[in-house]
């Protein structure tokens, strides 16, 4: 079983793409929305999945936190920097899909929670270490000194034989 094409995604949710674009335009205002799109184009030339991620990401984004300052604040607070405006200021500038990503992935990192208002989940406790197994000591052997290794037996030459 094969998966849905975006475009079928699109005809079996919306019907068609301007009624996608329709209720996307719906979700974005000011409040969400930073203005990058071609003047010329709109989203009408932009494509179905892009368009479907689109409308995913900015509905769960206004359902859980509703402005783009909240979802931004919302980043801080769980980096533990609320108080740093150079950094809002730089998040500020991001659209709302990417912020929406690092708010999950920070969520993730710092084990608080996926969603606003959700509660964390417990971490799993790590197992303890074991101690390692010491291993057995080799008995310590002092080095030969030279009048020692020349009188060692030398193991005599193997004489190659035909055969």
């Amino acid at each position: 079983m094969s998966a849905k094409s975006p475009l079928a995604r699109m005809k079996e949710k919306f019907g068609d793409k301007a009624k996608l674009v329709q209720s996307l335009e719906k979700l974005i205002g000011e409040e969400l929305w930073v203005a990058r799109t071609n003047k010329d184009k709109g989203l009408a030339h932009v494509s179905n999945s892009k368009l479907m991620r689109l409308h995913a990401v900015f509905s769960e984004v206004k359902e859980k936190f509703g402005t783009r300052e909240r979802l931004i604040d919302a980043i801080l607070d769980l980096e533990k920097r609320a108080k740093d405006t150079g950094l809002r200021e730089r998040l500020r500038a991001w659209p709302v899909p990417r912020l929406y990503d690092t708010f999950r992935s920070t969520s993730k990192r710092v084990g608080g929670p996926a969603t606003a208002g959700a509660p964390a989940k417990a971490m799993p406790a790590r197992a303890a270490k074991k101690p390692p197994i010491p291993a057995k000591k080799a008995a310590v052997k002092a080095p030969k000194t030279a009048p020692e290794k020349a009188t060692e037996k030398r193991k005599p030459a193997r004489k190659a034989t035909r055969g």
